[in-house]
């Protein structure tokens, strides 16, 4: 039995990163330059020289620290801290901000309440035509 560390599979992380950021092969492929049977590859190795990974970290839209690092656990603490202020732009999608500047919920019931708006005016539109013609 090996009791030693295990030996991280970047083709893995390159997989997971990539099914998580919604991404089919296909997709990586054309953002890449290259075909899909290439990412299905570079997918199933346990190495991938610097340069290579540099290419893939930049399709994926995260640094080459993330795709070397990339754990389940990572992605789990990654979103926990998401809300948290003190950790917008650190991370493993560092490049991506995390910080919202409004309340989303704010948005959609400005929306929301525009859209009443509109829909009362022209309501009251209507009933001045439908008067004027009475």
């Amino acid at each position: 039995m090996n009791t030693g560390t295990k030996r991280k599979h970047i083709g893995r992380n390159i997989s997971r990163i990539r099914e998580l950021r919604g991404m089919k092969q296909e997709a990586l492929a054309e953002a890449m330059g290259v075909s899909q049977q290439t990412v299905s590859i570079l997918e199933g190795s346990d190495e991938i020289e610097e340069q290579r990974l540099a290419q893939i970290a930049r399709a994926l839209g995260v640094n080459v620290e993330a795709l070397e690092n990339f754990t389940e656990e990572s992605v789990f603490n990654y979103f926990n801290t998401f809300y948290d202020n003190s950790t917008a732009g650190n991370g493993m999608f560092s490049n991506h901000p995390t910080h919202c500047t409004f309340n989303p919920l704010d948005k959609v019931v400005e929306l929301y309440e525009r859209l009443v708006k509109s829909e009362k005016d022209r309501a009251d539109a209507l009933d001045k035509l439908l008067k004027a013609k009475q």
